[in-house]
């Protein structure tokens, strides 16, 4: 019989205490904001909101679901909305457990769903409680994100906001489209109207820098806008590094992305791979002061899903994420030109593989789009 699962939880500074702490705090992968996380539940008085797209019941998913219930039974406002697709196998049963308790549970499009045309995902990874604090990221309810001892966590990261940005953020929650802002806090949450907003953050800030810019992203495979922003800086001096996956978890995504090593090398882009374990951020730190994280991948499918962006200009919380960035650079598999040298079978395979997931997800993105726009 196996253990009860546990997580030491670790107490959530109020934020009306006096000195209760920063209003933006970057915490690394579900290690550090799980426990914090429940925490807030835990102490929650009047609203928790939950949005993610994949819940787990078992093992760090069963403590969420405990915390969830018993914030229900003792009369706080709980809502959870989970993805049909990304919590299948997993949302009836979450469902049925916490409407039993009095929360309100939305999965949003269900398989079902997709014969009627509304394929788009809700990709979004967001707990509000209280409109006092708030957790946006990367990060799923699941033990692969906390990982185990001698077996690393996804890399991911997590950013915990406090103060006004979580009053406007609850005022917003159901408005889709959102774009707030409070002090060097920008929340931008993409609805029906797509994600270009959010590649507009990103496309700003890359045209903006001026002496490095360091992405890690999970599921990169950028349009040709998008490419050519990143060998623009490249070619005027500007040190641009890519942290990319080397164990994907999706293999026709991360061959679709390695047939752009060569185009991006050859450009002066430098390009890691992450080996250690699964990385699934999405974050980019630019000249050490500006940091962009969130749910929101650099591919076609987060332009047309709900997706998060948080966009933050303050060294201190950058320099935190520089330091992370840093830290799995080192570990990193640095990737060469000559690396990308293949035999003819092995060009033509991978040719095949990248292209077909390419044009997949560009395909789907397509479709989910056009359905939007009726």
């Amino acid at each position: 019989m196996s253990p009860e699962p546990s997580l030491t939880v670790v107490p959530a500074p109020s934020p009306r205490a006096e000195g209760a702490g920063d209003p933006v705090t970057l915490l690394d992968g579900g290690a550090e904001a799980y426990p914090r996380m429940l925490a807030a539940i835990e102490a929650a008085t009047r609203r928790v909101h939950l949005e993610v797209y994949t819940f787990e019941r078992e093992g760090v998913g069963s403590l969420f679901l405990a915390a969830l219930t018993a914030a229900a039974l003792r009369g706080v406002e709980v809502k959870v909305i989970v993805d049909g697709w990304g919590s299948i196998g997993e949302s009836g049963p979450l469902r049925a457990t916490l409407r039993a308790a009095g929360a309100k549970v939305r999965i949003y499009n269900p398989l079902t769903s997709i014969f009627t045309g509304r394929a788009w995902r809700n990709h979004r990874k967001i707990l509000l409680v209280d409109e006092q604090v708030a957790f946006i990221g990367g990060v799923n309810i699941g033990d692969e994100y906390r990982g185990s001892e001698g077996n690393p966590g996804w890399a991911d990261l997590v950013l915990e906001l406090r103060g006004d940005i979580c009053v406007q953020l609850g005022a917003k929650l159901q408005a889709g489209r959102v774009e707030l802002t409070s002090g060097p806090v920008r929340v931008l949450l993409s609805g029906f109207g797509g994600g270009g907003r959010l590649r507009k953050r990103y496309l700003q800030a890359l045209k903006q820098a001026k002496h490095t810019v360091v992405l890690a992203h999970a599921y990169f495979l950028p349009d040709q806008g998008f490419m050519r922003a990143l060998t623009k800086a490249a070619k005027r001096g500007v040190s641009v590094h890519l942290l990319l996956t080397g164990r994907s978890d999706v293999p026709f995504a991360r061959a679709a992305t390695m047939r752009l090593y060569r185009y991006f090398l050859k450009r002066g882009v430098h390009i890691h791979e992450w080996m250690d374990s699964t990385l699934h951020a999405k974050a980019a730190v630019v000249d050490g002061r500006r940091l962009l994280v969130g749910s929101f991948n650099l591919d076609p499918l987060s332009m047309v899903n709900l997706e998060t962006l948080v966009d933050v200009e303050d060294e201190r919380v950058a320099a935190q994420a520089t330091a992370w960035l840093d830290k799995h650079l080192k570990t990193a598999r640095a990737i060469f030109l000559e690396d990308c040298a293949r035999t003819g079978l092995q060009a033509w395979l991978l040719d095949i593989l990248g292209l077909a997931g390419a044009r997949l997800a560009e395909g789907f993105a397509n479709f989910i789009g056009r359905r939007h726009r009726r």
